[in-house]
């Protein structure tokens, strides 16, 4: 019982430090009541969403905290995919060879978080967006699909996004 309040008092902090962050990049503005209004509104809704942003199952440290030095790795590799893919992109603009399809493959990260963080990343990337993300299921448009083999259209669109996301989030 004593473990269960630990983390819930946890995650209601993360959750309002996040959401006071938020206010604060938004707001631009350090004055006094800007400051005391966002930690009133922070705490707030914190206190009403905190299971909603870090759920119960995952009320553990490792699903939602990064490790800095494989985070930044990980950010050097996704800009790293973003000017490649670009300029695979403007190529196949100029010469009109592509083929895209809908595929359907899966992701081995285990936290919710390191999911949506491979969403976001792939549809960052030129070339593939995510349409849907369900549980470890990923459905993606493709522009250069050479497959439909779900494990290898996973590896081709995924490709060393997931292996380093591995490494950040455990």
């Amino acid at each position: 019982m004593q473990a269960e309040r630990k983390w819930r008092l946890i995650r209601f902090s993360i959750t309002a430090l996040v959401l006071f962050a938020v206010w604060l990049l938004f707001t631009a503005s350090l004055g006094m009541y800007s400051i005391v209004m966002g930690i009133i509104g922070s705490v707030f809704i914190a206190a009403l969403t905190y299971d909603v942003f870090i759920a119960q199952h995952q009320a553990n440290l490792r699903f939602f905290v990064p490790r800095p030095l494989q985070l930044a790795v990980y950010l050097i590799i996704l800009v790293i995919s973003l000017y490649t893919a670009s300029a695979r992109v403007l190529a196949a603009v100029i010469t009109g060879k592509v083929n895209p399809r809908i595929v359907h493959f899966r992701t081995r990260l285990r936290s919710d978080f390191a999911r949506m963080v491979l969403a976001v990343s792939i549809t960052f990337t030129p070339g593939t967006i995510t349409l849907d993300l369900n549980d470890d299921h990923l459905t993606v448009h493709w522009l250069f699909c050479s497959t439909t083999h779900k494990k290898a259209a996973g590896e081709a669109v995924k490709g060393r996004l997931e292996k380093y996301l591995q490494r950040v989030w455990l």
